[in-house]
This record gives C-alpha cells, structure tokens and sequence, in this order.
C-alpha cells in the first residue's frame, strides 16, 4: 500500500508533535503493512530529521513546489497506475491558512469520490492503522495507543448525511446497528435522525425510545450544534457520508464541523461509507 503523508507546522514542530507521536506509535504496524508514505516536504523533513521512518518515505516536494498538489492527482490515480496513492494521514491544522487551500480541500474530496481514506487528526491515524492491521490480519502488531479508541461504550458517535446518501446511511446503520448500539449515545442531524430512530424501532428498539438524540437539520444550525459537542469533547466519532457532487448552502457549516474535528486530539471522522464499513468490521471483529 502507498499512503500520502502531510502534516501543517502545528503537528510537526517539537519532540512530542503529533506527527512524531503518530510515528513512533505506529512505525511496527507500518513496517508489517509494508506501507510505503509519499510524503510532503515539512512531513518529510520532520521525520527524516528524527530518523524515523526514513526507509518508509518517499518525497513528493514542498507545497510551494506543488507537493500536496501531486497528492490530489495521485488519490485520483495519478499519470500511471503505479503513482496511484491508496489513501492519505493529513494532520490539519485548522486555523492554518493553507487548511483552506484549494489543494488541501480537493485532496479530501478526491478521497471520498475515489472512496479512499482520509485521516486528518492524530487520533484519526493511529486508528486506521489498527483497522488497516484487523483487515490485513496482524492485531498483534496494533499500537498500544488505539486501545482507547475503541472503548465505544464510554462514547459519542454522530451520524450525518447528505440528501443522497441518507439511504446509505441507514443502510449502513441497519448493518453495523449492534455496533452502533453500543455507544453510550448517538447523535445525528434532522432528517437523518428521523430515519435512523424508525429503523431502530422497526428493528424492535423500545417504542418512543430515540436511537439517536436529533439535532437541528445540516442548514439549520444542526452540523454547528454537533460542532459544538466535539469541540467540547463530548463526541469521539463523526460518521459524515459526504455528497461532493453538489453545491450546499450550508458548505460553511459542514466546514466549520470538520475543522472542529481537527482542533480536538482525541475526535475521528470517516466521510465515506467504504471507511465507515472497515471500521465498524473491525469492531466487530477485533477488540484490542
């Protein structure tokens, strides 16, 4: 597997950054992967500079010189099939101005048309490796780290979806609703809420019981109120099946959640169904 690998200056800077921490964390499960990181110049440089994974990274040149430009095109499957990326560990920054760079907003679309992961936090990333371990089969090599992450039944999920994918959010929730069911509390935003709680009572839930605790709809203020729990620490999980294919009203909204998620240390999110589905099989299948 290649995997592109930025980070802004935040989670580079000092001995304890979130982009060493991540690596220091990770490097065995890495090495068992055999995943190789196409990396940006300053994520580069940073791990390069500690001798960690050094063997592991490829340049891709600093941003000035079009790195994470390169990035985008190689999520979308690059010039040949081998320059092809299967996913990207962005640590966002998200009161760095280049958080809002048209190349950093088009490396996370690109990833959820093509269906491919996108990691943007340090809990994020420790995370996915652990899943891409499950799905590989090597547990063993989990870092210690993400144990925490997958103690659900002290935590928050959200489930959000745009119009077009509101049927697969309730598909996926039918699917993985055992799972689901064991977060202390589910929250969602207006419309999606209402279908999740009718799926959960058809599936014998306790009648006038939520499943979920609804929130305003996404333009009415929904995806700010669930903004403000995890920026509170009061939600761990953002499950948000993205529709990049149309023009919202409320884009500053669904921006403003997302860099909610990135100024917590401890909050994840997946934005597409494929992601969703690997995690919740690796929480049924795995508990490390």
């Amino acid at each position: 597997m290649k995997f592109g690998l930025a980070a802004h200056r935040l989670h580079r800077l000092g001995a304890d950054s979130g982009l060493l921490r991540w690596a220091r964390a990770c490097d065995p499960g890495l090495r068992a992967l055999g995943l190789s990181l196409h990396a940006t110049g300053g994520a580069h440089d940073a791990l390069a500079s500690k001798n960690l994974l050094s063997d592991l990274l490829v340049p891709l040149g600093n941003g000035r010189d079009g790195g994470l430009m390169r990035m985008v095109s190689r999520i979308a499957g690059g010039l040949t099939p081998h320059d092809a990326l299967d996913g990207v560990i962005f640590l966002v920054d998200p009161v760095d101005p280049t958080s809002i760079y048209p190349e950093a907003q088009a490396l996370k679309r690109q990833c959820v048309i093509h269906g491919k992961p996108y990691v943007a936090t340090l809990a994020g990333a420790i995370e996915w490796i652990a899943v891409e371990l499950a799905d590989a089969g090597l547990t063993a090599m989990t870092p210690p780290e993400s144990a925490s992450l997958f103690q659900i039944e002290s935590q928050t999920v959200a489930l959000i979806a745009h119009d077009a994918l509101k049927d697969t959010m309730v598909a996926f929730a039918n699917t993985h609703f055992d799972v689901l069911s064991r977060y202390a509390e589910r929250v969602a935003t207006g419309t999606t809420g209402s279908r999740l709680n009718d799926m959960a009572w058809a599936r014998g839930w306790p009648a006038h019981t939520p499943w979920v605790t609804r929130y305003q709809s996404g333009p009415l203020g929904g995806d700010a109120q669930i903004a403000e729990l995890v920026l509170e620490q009061r939600c761990q999980k953002v499950i948000f099946f993205e529709d990049p294919h149309v023009a919202r009203q409320h884009e500053a909204d669904i921006q403003l959640l997302e860099r909610a998620v990135c100024s917590t240390s401890n909050t994840t999110c997946y934005n597409t169904p494929a992601m969703a589905h690997r995690w919740a099989r690796t929480l049924i299948s795995y508990n490390p």
